[in-house]
């Protein structure tokens, strides 16, 4: 554990090492040190607490009014604090402790038969792509962008048309792309 919960002025810190946190005012002079109550932390683990500045909160305005009175009053309230550092002692055994664990040579997982290595996979895709390619489709159709599809829609022959639904309908099943490709051919249709 790297922290510990103490007890200061009627209320519960966490502090780390090296750590400074703002206090109510406490007893002691800017510069001294002190213990505080640790309730929570490593076994052995002391706390020293090093003052190092007193000072003031921020102010605080508390305004009283009471209607058709003509009562007003105004006052300010400004905390004493004071600045802290901690130090956590007993931490060299526990450092110890750590490098101690990380020092111990750890055991081995059994090496495994080396592994065959793997067809690459761009090889094995290449036919795979020229397969999904429809005969009679326009060229680089399968990276061609729905907007792209309906606007080329628009200037392909019949064949063409046809050729790219098919695609459409068994791999990419585009909504927008189909309804392009449906549209064109009934525009098609009208034509003949």
């Amino acid at each position: 554990m790297d922290y510990a919960i103490i007890k200061l002025g009627g209320k519960q810190y966490r502090v780390r090492e090296g750590e400074y946190i703002v206090v109510d005012r406490v007893k002691f002079d800017e510069g001294a040190t002190f213990k505080p109550d640790v309730l929570l932390g490593d076994t052995g683990v002391t706390v020293t607490a090093k003052v190092l500045e007193h000072g003031r909160g921020p102010k605080i305005r508390i305004g009283k009014y009471k209607k058709r009175t003509g009562y007003k009053r105004h006052n300010g309230f400004r905390a004493a604090t004071s600045r802290v550092e901690f130090s956590l002692g007993g931490t060299a055994k526990r450092a110890a402790a750590k490098t101690e664990t990380a020092a111990a040579p750890k055991p081995e997982a059994p090496k495994a038969a080396a592994p065959k290595p793997e067809p690459p996979k761009a090889a094995a895709e290449a036919p795979a792509a020229a397969d999904d390619h429809v005969k009679g489709m326009p060229s680089g159709y399968e990276e061609m962008t729905v907007a792209q599809v309906s606007e080329g829609a628009k200037t392909w022959n019949r064949p063409m048309l046809e050729a790219a639904l098919t695609y459409e309908q068994a791999h990419a099943a585009r909504k927008g792309a189909i309804s392009a490709l449906e549209s064109a051919l009934k525009s098609k249709e009208g034509d003949a």
